[in-house]
């Protein structure tokens, strides 16, 4: 191309000369930066209102997209760009003849650079309160479509959506005499695709979320958050991605202090141990591997917790995930020393506790800051081949009001806590789930069992294995028996009260089974099955 307005040649693909730029952007960051060091090489600065008034304030001058367009902004702005002579110098094929007697015989000026980003509609739709108005007021138009026509013609034109892409930008065209590489404009045009994907997804989402909990269209977007050494196992690649637009995901105001990065398996389990944590109000300590708390209790304290919930099985807490919802003080600290852990998750960690911990070198210690909840609206999605489950989160625990007691004997007040106590932590076990309480704290969970009463053996021998004794003990299930052998093996350990649905064909066998053993039991009318 010639450098003279109204002459343009044609020119094959390949490193681009950037000699005009249209700059477009609601995000101000780093502008004035970028269109200084762009102006510094001999590049014409094209620009819209806001945008230009920013700049002449910072004594850049640029030319109006009004002379460049031949025609005013209108309609409050909400038109200033959509205009074919911006579209044909962006779009134009360079090494076309036909393209460019095109350009030259409507007297239409190329285009080599387009840097825009977008109206913050994520940022306005998700405040509370918002009127639709002003949400629909920042569904950007012309922004998308200039992003799309320069990222669609980036063998002859460069796109830059992002002020973290300025210094890469501006460091490339000083290095090569004001030419952008093919390489980096490919670059950049995925970069521009993403954007308008996910603003394309926001605005979608944020319609069909107003007229159902599950359109017909389930648009999201995600974003990567973390490379990760491997998935699940070592030949297999991974990383972590958070849902675009959601309030908080797992690593959100999470700070890594110290150990080696965080693996795909440790996050599987953070996962489920951030969830537990988070149903409880009171000092909970739990111990998670393999997906499933090998150990739960509540305490006075973080310290007192955490000692309950390693004796509930010691062996399968070796290399697993601690969480706290307390702060670790130098006291847990030494405890937490003594044991292997792949992962130690709290909301703080005094100075001298660090000191303590900090002499494990893989030990990955996190600190959690977060301090919102999870919207009770945010859909839980499970990925199957081809496709996504959909649904809700099972949130919160049916109340004591809302439960049936259907044995002839009651739970006293004692029993009434350790039941609700252990539902809670059962709704968080891999199905068939069984979880034995006593003293708040668990005493053997049966996990991940085809059938029911296996289950029940399994927690049952964890129990004996750690040499806790049921005689005071209760149980909790996720779902109904099927029939009584499981409520026997319970009987027959010592346990004194249980706490399940119920909803069996065959309740009537099981609560004869209580009543005949003098065992108190309560249906809570609602499954809790966690695949």
């Amino acid at each position: 191309m010639a450098t003279e307005r109204g002459t343009t040649v044609v020119s094959p693909p390949g490193d681009v000369r950037i000699r005009r730029a249209l700059l477009s952007v609601s995000d101000k960051r780093g502008l004035v930066d970028f269109a200084r060091g762009l102006a510094g090489m001999g590049v014409e600065l094209v620009s819209t209102g806001g945008t230009a008034r920013e700049l002449a304030d910072q004594g850049i001058d640029t030319r109006a997209v009004e002379d460049y367009t031949r025609f005013p902004e209108i309609l409050d702005g909400r038109v200033k760009t959509l205009n074919p002579r911006i579209y044909a110098g962006l779009l134009a094929i360079r090494s076309e003849p036909d393209h460019i007697d095109t350009l030259n015989d409507h007297d239409i000026e190329p285009i080599d650079l387009v840097c825009v980003n977008l109206y913050p509609f994520e940022q306005v739709s998700s405040r509370r309160g918002v009127d639709d108005l002003d949400v629909i007021e920042n569904i950007d138009i012309g922004g998308p479509t200039l992003i799309r026509a320069g990222a669609k013609n980036h063998p002859y034109t460069a796109v830059v959506v992002s002020p973290e892409s300025y210094d890469a930008v501006l460091e490339e065209l000083r290095q090569n005499d004001g030419r952008l590489s093919s390489r980096t404009r490919e670059s950049l045009a995925l970069e521009a695709f993403a954007l308008t994907a996910r603003y394309d997804t926001a605005i979608s989402r944020w319609f069909a979320e107003r007229e159902e909990d599950f359109p017909v269209q389930y648009t999201r977007s995600f974003e990567k958050v973390l490379d990760l050494p491997y998935g699940e196992n070592p030949h297999q690649r991974a990383a972590f991605y958070s849902e675009v637009g959601v309030r908080t995901h797992l690593m959100s105001m999470v700070s890594k202090l110290h150990g080696r990065e965080l693996t795909f398996n440790n996050l599987l389990d953070l996962d489920s141990g951030r969830r537990l944590v988070d149903d409880f109000e009171l000092p909970v300590a739990a111990i998670i591997k393999h997906n499933n708390p090998c150990g739960v209790a509540i305490a006075t304290g973080p310290g007192e917790a955490f000692e309950k919930a390693l004796a509930t099985d010691p062996q399968s807490a070796y290399g697993g995930i601690y969480c706290f919802n307390r702060r670790v003080d130098r006291a847990l600290a030494e405890k937490l020393h003594e044991q292997f852990a792949e992962v130690i998750f709290a909301p703080g960690y005094d100075e001298d506790a660090l000191e303590v911990l900090e002499q494990k070198p893989d030990v990955r210690l996190l600190e959690n800051q977060e301090r919102r909840r999870v919207p009770v609206t945010e859909h839980d999605l499970k990925r199957v081949r081809g496709g996504m489950l959909v649904q809700d989160h099972d949130t919160g625990l049916e109340g004591r009001d809302d439960m049936d007691v259907v044995t002839r004997r009651k739970p006293t007040e004692e029993e009434w806590g350790e039941l609700l106590f252990a539902m809670r932590v059962c709704k968080h076990v891999r199905s068939n789930a069984i979880v034995l309480a006593t003293g708040l704290g668990t005493v053997g969970i049966g996990a991940g069992q085809m059938s029911r009463i296996d289950s029940v053996r399994l927690a049952v021998d964890k129990a004996a294995a750690a040499g806790a004794g049921l005689g005071s003990a209760v149980m909790a299930s996720d779902a109904f028996f099927p029939f009584a052998d499981g409520v026997q093996v319970a009987v027959d350990a010592g346990v004194q009260a249980i706490i399940q649905p119920g909803g069996s064909q065959r309740d009537g066998e099981v609560i004869d089974a209580c009543d005949v053993a003098g065992l108190a039991m309560v249906f809570t009318a609602r499954r809790h099955f966690c695949h």
